[in-house]
């Protein structure tokens, strides 16, 4: 059981948390680049100093849920049923993640605002994939770690790129999908096919690795 955030770390997190609001809300608004950091921090009434104590970079309050998503993934694959393979965790992940509605996974009005920020901006185009080599990173490290292969294994950088590339192509399509038919129901089917025909093909690709096989349970 973890343990409760004490009053001082409650306090940072909250403070965190209302910066990375009011900016996005800027950010969707006005354009990522049309807003400053000196416009942001009054706004959530603090200084320049306090904004960069939370994020080193401008992009960082927009995409303010980076690090859960990395600790996710890991969780994911560190914390598995020994029953099930690494490569399939993530596939249920994915399924477990569109039914409880996560915001990762989130096809609505809302966040085509997002995905439209994102797309008008270079900066964030540029960080998002930034973003999506570093979790790739961490996929493949968690993947080795979880059975129990050395960190540089090249199967388990492999399968970490192709995930990340079936994850992309997914989340892409899936919003897509949304903003032709309006329909969330089969934005989020759209996403699941990508995602299930995508680990079908890394099934193949990874076949004879232990990425792909479930753990040996007596």
């Amino acid at each position: 059981m973890s343990t409760p955030p004490d009053r001082r770390t409650r306090k940072r997190l909250a403070t965190r948390l209302g910066i990375s609001n009011i900016a996005t809300r800027l950010f969707l608004d006005r354009g990522f680049d049309n807003v400053t950091v000196d416009e942001i921090a009054p706004a959530a009434d603090g200084g320049r100093m306090t904004v960069f104590n939370h994020f080193p970079r401008k992009e960082d309050m927009f995409f303010d849920r980076d690090e859960e998503l990395r600790q996710l993934l890991r969780a994911t694959l560190l914390q598995r049923d020994p029953g099930v393979a690494p490569i399939e965790a993530l596939r249920l992940l994915a399924h477990r993640l569109v039914e409880e509605q996560s915001p990762y996974v989130r096809f609505s009005t809302a966040s085509q605002g997002f995905v439209k920020t994102i797309e008008a901006s270079e900066t964030l185009k540029a960080r998002a994939r930034a973003i999506r080599d570093e979790i790739a990173q961490v996929v493949a490290d968690a993947l080795a770690e979880s059975t129990g292969k050395k960190a540089v294994d090249a199967d388990a950088r492999l399968a970490a790129s192709l995930l990340l590339a079936t994850w992309t192509v997914a989340l892409i399509h899936g919003h897509q999908t949304f903003r032709q038919k309006r329909n969330a129901g089969e934005a989020r089917a759209a996403f699941l096919a990508v995602i299930d025909k995508g680990t079908a093909g890394l099934t193949v690709a990874l076949a004879g690795t232990a990425y792909i096989r479930a753990a040996t349970v007596p």
